[in-house]
């Protein structure tokens, strides 16, 4: 006879596989099914914001389109893979293609007339002019106190 041993909830080991494969795949670093997710860098300069994307080697008068949409700030275009021979196998590819979206909460007031964008050695700038006001200053507010000055002349 042969001793198993008991496993009182078996299929809670089934799940929690299940649940680890979908967490991989839903959070997981550079799965080979990963599109082109460019990165970004966002600095303040003076009362400007700035973002600079790395969109090395795409032409972004075809394939990039900068717009503010909705209080956004909206990034999106498309990276080719215009060198894609036919039957040729790749033996490793880093290089990521696809097209990409990402989005930046504008605040409140600006709009495309405070955008200015341009594109440098690989390197996308995204100027969003007058972004930071200066934070308003404390105001002392005079009290108006009408009835306490008429009971002290009264007494």
């Amino acid at each position: 006879m042969a001793i198993t041993r008991w496993d009182p909830f078996p299929q809670l080991a089934r799940f929690d596989r299940e649940f680890d494969d979908m967490i991989r795949r839903g959070f997981g670093t550079q799965s080979t099914r990963a599109g082109f997710v460019p990165p970004v860098e966002v600095l303040r300069r003076e009362s400007d914001v700035v973002l600079r994307l790395e969109l090395p080697g795409m032409d972004v008068e075809r394939d990039v389109e900068v717009e503010v949409d909705k209080g956004r700030l909206v990034i999106k275009g498309e990276r080719r893979d215009e060198r894609a021979e036919e039957g040729t196998a790749y033996l490793l590819r880093e290089l990521r293609y696809g097209s990409f979206r990402r989005e930046f909460a504008l605040p409140e007031g600006v709009t495309a007339e405070n955008v200015d964008a341009s594109y440098d050695s690989g390197m996308l700038e995204v100027v969003v002019r007058d972004a930071i006001q200066p934070e308003p200053q404390p105001q002392q507010v005079k009290i108006n106190a009408r009835g306490t000055s008429q009971a002290i002349e009264a007494s």
